[in-house]
């Protein structure tokens, strides 16, 4: 298993090693001592989810109130998605970057983003079907979005699907009326670096 820093810091691409025979394929997806020689810190895994999109369906930008925030740990079990990770830390020298992961049933990488930070996907097959593992519960006061087709963050979305047939951008309602990345800074509503910082580091405290 293989991490990679993406251009956000704060959050990697993970490559597990795959072991496949005439029935199948093994491979684990997760490792807590390579995570936390990696990270700095062990996983503290509080909530899973699973969701099934439909090509075409686009998730996100979506972040939490740190502290606690959420931080994510992210794969791909069926189809593919393009998975995107968004720096929306005030006063963190990347603020507003992002970097993207092709997370799908090839490769089977992950992404990690750590608390703090904007994640977002856009699914390429249908039935894509994406498992998060969570290090805090959904809590809906705490959770907030930005609108992932504001050109102020610029993310460069797939136009063509797995099959190369055209993709058209599918949006939840709670999606479409997030604010833009100036609407959300203007209303204080981001994550400031420094506490991010701060409650990351408490972290590392952490035994595995």
């Amino acid at each position: 298993m293989t991490y990679r820093e993406l251009a956000v810091p704060g959050a990697w691409e993970i490559t597990p090693v795959q072991h496949g025979d005439p029935r199948g394929v093994f491979l684990e997806y997760f490792q807590g001592v390579p995570f936390l020689e990696s990270i700095g810190h062990r996983f503290d895994l509080r909530q899973a989810n699973l969701s099934v999109s439909a090509a075409g369906v686009l998730r996100g930008i979506h972040y939490a109130d740190v502290p606690v925030g959420q931080a994510k740990y992210v794969t791909c079990a069926k189809g593919a998605v393009l998975d995107v990770v968004v720096d929306l830390r005030v006063g963190s020298p990347t603020f507003a970057t992002w970097d993207t992961v092709l997370l799908d049933d090839v490769d089977r990488r992950a992404i990690y983003l750590s608390e703090g930070l904007g994640h977002a996907f856009l699914s390429l097959e249908d039935d894509s079907t994406v498992l998060y593992m969570c290090s805090s519960p959904f809590t809906p006061e705490r959770e907030h979005g930005v609108h992932p087709l504001d050109p102020e963050v610029g993310i460069v979305w797939p136009t063509t699907a797995r099959d190369g047939s055209p993709l058209e951008p599918q949006l939840s309602a709670k999606d479409l009326a997030a604010p833009s990345l100036a609407e959300a800074l203007a209303a204080g509503a981001l994550p400031r670096a420094d506490e991010v910082d701060a409650y990351v580091a408490s972290l590392g405290s952490a035994e595995a």
